[in-house]
């Protein structure tokens, strides 16, 4: 039986893999880096690496932090990791590792260029990792997921899911925008897909759904598994914009940095996983999987 070792296995993408691993007959251990015995655990068929130090959206965290933990941490499991029997490692980065605003599509081949601490230190793991030779034996995959979401986490549509559950007409429609969603069902199966097909390649792959959605159509999708009427409006964008900086001053929610996340477009390409596996389509569409997220809040 396949045996996979999990890194953060306690976290939302490790608790999914760990359910669905279960549920196809992989056996999943749970490996923790906080103490100096982990070494002595390193043995099955896959590392799949997503502890670390998630993106803080509040600002508060010492930018040093980042580094100790998602890049020091990672280039000491991965020198493990060459040196023990696994065949495969998985390191879950982001797409943010390599760009905070995509003005076109995003590909596996941009330049990067990471602003915050978070996308630096995850990048420093790449680096690290594309650094070393790797044995014929052996292979090693960067993930870059874009927004990953699914029931039991909310991530960022949890302030748009409130607005509608409330009644709130949406004041943003006149911002016409695309993004790129990953559904935590599509993410599960392109991980089963990377392990079980030897032929799929080493190298860094971007994880998203296969649509583009804006976030007038998120909205419209909330509204339609709430049953509620959507009550978008095209407040004039100089008047958004005039209201921002008030926001700003007055440290209100509607301020300049989340109108920018809500209408800023941030497209992700997943051909190349997609050739690799050799298929056309992921199983979930984008709205598929935001219906299913959503729906999964109004359970509680």
């Amino acid at each position: 039986m396949l045996r996979v070792i999990i890194t953060g296995k306690s976290g939302f993408v490790g608790q999914n893999l760990s359910n669905y691993f279960s549920s196809i007959s992989f056996t999943t251990a749970l490996l923790s880096l906080r103490n100096s015995e982990w070494k002595n655990s390193l043995f099955g068929d896959v590392i799949i690496h997503l502890a670390g130090k998630a993106h803080d959206l509040k600002k508060t965290n010492n930018a040093s932090e980042y580094f100790e933990i998602n890049t020091s941490l990672t280039q000491k499991l991965f020198d493990a990791f060459l040196q023990s029997e696994i065949k495969d490692f998985i390191y879950f980065s982001s797409v943010k590792a390599v760009a905070d605003n995509v003005s076109d599509i995003l590909y596996e081949d941009v330049k990067p260029d990471p602003k915050t601490p978070y996308g630096q230190s995850k990048l420093k793991a790449e680096e690290y990792i594309l650094s070393k030779e790797i044995p014929e034996s052996k292979r090693v995959f960067i993930i870059r997921p874009c927004m990953i979401h699914g029931p039991g986490n909310k991530g960022n549509l949890n302030l748009l899911f409130n607005v509608v559950k409330k009644g709130i007409p949406y004041p943003l429609a006149s911002f016409q925008n695309e993004r790129s969603f990953l559904g935590i069902d599509n993410l599960n199966f392109l991980i089963k897909q990377i392990i079980e097909n030897k032929k799929i390649p080493s190298g860094a792959y971007n994880f998203s759904d296969d649509e583009f959605l804006s976030t007038n159509e998120v909205v419209g999708i909330i509204s339609s598994v709430l049953n509620k009427k959507d009550k978008s409006i095209a407040v004039p964008k100089k008047i958004i914009n005039a209201i921002a900086k008030i926001g700003d001053v007055a440290r209100l929610p509607l301020n300049s940095e989340n109108i920018q996340k809500l209408t800023e477009n941030y497209r992700v390409s997943n051909l190349k996983i997609k050739k690799a596996i050799g298929i056309e389509k992921l199983p979930n569409t984008a709205q598929q999987g935001l219906e299913k997220t959503i729906k999964s809040f109004t359970n509680k």
